[in-house]
């Protein structure tokens, strides 16, 4: 019977794209070889990576001017990359601290220069996005992370600043429509909405770089990897492959638009669930509740067991928070069909019935 696949990442993928792609590590575009096994200089993959990049920059309605990387290492590696690319010797970043991965981010960025906390949530267990914050002259960028999976909170806006603007959006791109134009980077681990672990995607104005007056290693340098097409070593074929088939999937569905009309519905029959049923409640304040990352809590802990219960009958999985949290946390990436999140509703409405 089917799962109705909740998890936070590596997460959901469409069925035709999991079709698709077993069929390729089998025989990939009828060559009698596996795409696992083909040469990443090979015809055939070098058009996989510039149909992908191609997709992005037409997804996302990327102006001129911007670069597309699929590269290695996670969001993680991109904390310090972002800072030997965008931070100048003895120049300074501001960072908004809304959970776990920013305060990672800033960890890096510490290793290279000084790092200005402008704002944080961290008083309320990060339910909240920071509003009303200044932000100081004289820095070289601003970063923030558009989507906090653990915490369920999600920036409806982002900072306004005359610096560069740099955003880790792991959790929700291709999720809703963003001008992209306010952004000088921005970064993506490809397991939430665009493909499995294994490749991480890389937006960046071409301009801004080079004006750190630093020597940056060759692995971490964006110029370099631009420079080479994202192939300067042996890029994460099966990665970037399924993320391909992916963005093809978006764009038949009808584009993010598209995409963001689905994920607002999805959003408000849980929503909606949450805040109707005496045995749930919300985490994450109301106004910045995520689109992509559902987090709630039982009122009563004591009915705990039963409701796990009920959710593993009905064939729910990944459904727990995480340890940090606790509770419950529903992960209803693009992917995700409305009829699974009615399964969960349907759960969540069966333990009332039967606790009263």
């Amino acid at each position: 019977m089917k799962k109705h696949n909740f998890s936070a990442g590596p997460s959901i993928l469409p069925q035709e794209v999991l079709k698709k792609t077993a069929e390729a590590v089998i025989n990939f575009n009828h060559l009698n070889l596996s795409l696992i096994e083909i040469s990443h200089r090979s015809k055939d993959f070098i058009e996989v990576m510039e149909n992908a990049r191609s997709l992005v920059k037409e997804l996302l309605n990327l102006p001129e001017g911007y670069s597309v990387l699929f590269l290695q290492g996670g969001a993680s590696l991109e904390f310090l990359m972002t800072a030997y690319n965008l931070l100048k010797i003895d120049g300074k970043a501001a960072y908004i601290d809304t959970g776990a991965w920013s305060t990672k981010a800033i960890k890096e960025a510490k290793l290279l220069g000084e790092v200005d906390i402008v704002a944080s949530s961290k008083d309320k267990t990060y339910n909240y996005i920071p509003k009303n914050y200044t932000i100081p002259t004289g820095i070289d960028y601003v970063h923030c992370t558009s989507n906090n999976t653990i915490y369920g909170t999600q920036f409806k806006e982002f900072p306004k600043t005359d610096a560069l603007l740099a955003c880790d959006m792991s959790s929700d791109i291709f999720s809703r429509q963003l001008d992209f134009s306010q952004f000088d980077l921005v970064y993506a681990g490809a397991q939430k909405n665009m493909g499995p672990a294994g490749t991480t995607l890389v937006i960046v104005k071409d301009e801004i770089l080079g004006k750190t007056g630093r020597k940056i290693p060759s692995m971490l340098d964006f110029q370099v990897h631009i420079s080479k097409d994202s192939m300067f070593n042996t890029p994460p074929v099966f990665a970037v492959y399924t993320s391909m088939l992916t963005l093809e999937w978006l764009k038949n569905l009808g584009g993010v638009a598209a995409v963001e009309k689905l994920n607002e519905k999805k959003a408000a029959l849980l929503y909606d669930e949450i805040d109707r049923n005496p045995h749930f409640k919300g985490f994450a304040a109301k106004e910045d509740r995520s689109l992509m990352n559902v987090t709630f809590n039982l009122t009563n802990e004591n009915e705990k067991d039963t409701f796990d219960k009920l959710w593993n009958e009905s064939n729910i999985s990944g459904l727990k928070g995480h340890r940090s949290v606790g509770g419950y946390r529903a992960s209803i990436y693009n992917a995700m069909p409305i009829e699974s999140v009615q399964v969960l509703v349907n759960t969540m409405q069966q333990l009332e019935k039967q606790l009263g």
